[in-house]
């Protein structure tokens, strides 16, 4: 078995900035509602954010020995994401690890399991993204595999897959779409600009701006004035 392949395919960087200039909920709608990981995947700083491809770690559950194999080859603007059957009972990186990754230029770090030093991540500023936050440690005993698919949030996430992540959550894009959805990402932004600036001039009501005069009437609906 190989455990860590250190060749992967990763997207152009000017792609990836691309993407990194719209939030996650925008990719996400603008790409038709698909690639949102679980909601319980969040920033350990509301501020942090990133965007960058996918370098893949499937790990034992509270073992966090391929998480540190994984920071060792991963590339600067990788995001290494761990996949690590959402134990919650394990601070599985903490502020060594992240001043690793910080060191390595690498984009982001993101695991279903948990992390710690919550407060020294946050003064640090690397972006750690954890389904929970643990003061117990892992073992380091038991390989497992990088840069193969895992699943991850409900979604299946492959090397050099792009991922982007903000206050609100991450959202995974396949690389061979992602001009596209840069392109209905500016779109929908623009669309988004036209409507506020309704909201702004104040005479349309929001039911007229958001266009649901007609679908409210066909489903019935009965205001009491």
């Amino acid at each position: 078995m190989i455990h860590v392949r250190t060749r992967i395919d990763r997207p152009s960087a000017d792609v990836v900035a691309a993407l990194g200039r719209f939030s996650a909920a925008t990719i996400h709608e603008a790409q038709g509602r698909k690639g949102a990981l679980a909601h319980r995947l969040k920033p350990v700083d509301p501020a942090m954010s990133f965007c960058g491809p996918a370098f893949t770690v499937d790990a034992q559950a509270g073992d966090n020995i391929m998480v540190q194999v994984a920071i060792s080859y991963a590339r600067a603007g990788d995001v290494v994401i761990v996949a690590g059957s959402e134990y919650e009972q394990a601070g599985s990186f903490g502020d060594v690890l992240a001043t690793a990754c910080q060191s390595r230029q690498l984009a982001a770090f993101v695991t279903d399991s948990g992390v710690r030093d919550s407060a020294d991540l946050r003064k640090l500023g690397f972006p750690v993204f954890s389904g929970t936050v643990c003061i117990e440690g892992t073992v380091k005993e038991t390989l497992g595999q990088v840069n193969r698919p895992i699943s991850i949030g409900g979604q299946i996430v492959r090397p050099g897959d792009i991922l982007r992540g903000d206050a609100d959550g991450i959202v995974v894009i396949d690389p061979e779409e992602a001009e596209e959805v840069v392109r209905l990402c500016q779109e929908r932004e623009d669309h988004e600009a036209k409507i506020r600036e309704q909201h702004r001039r104040g005479d349309k009501t929001l039911i007229e701006i958001h266009g649901l005069t007609e679908k409210l009437k066909a489903k019935g609906l009965v205001v009491e004035e």
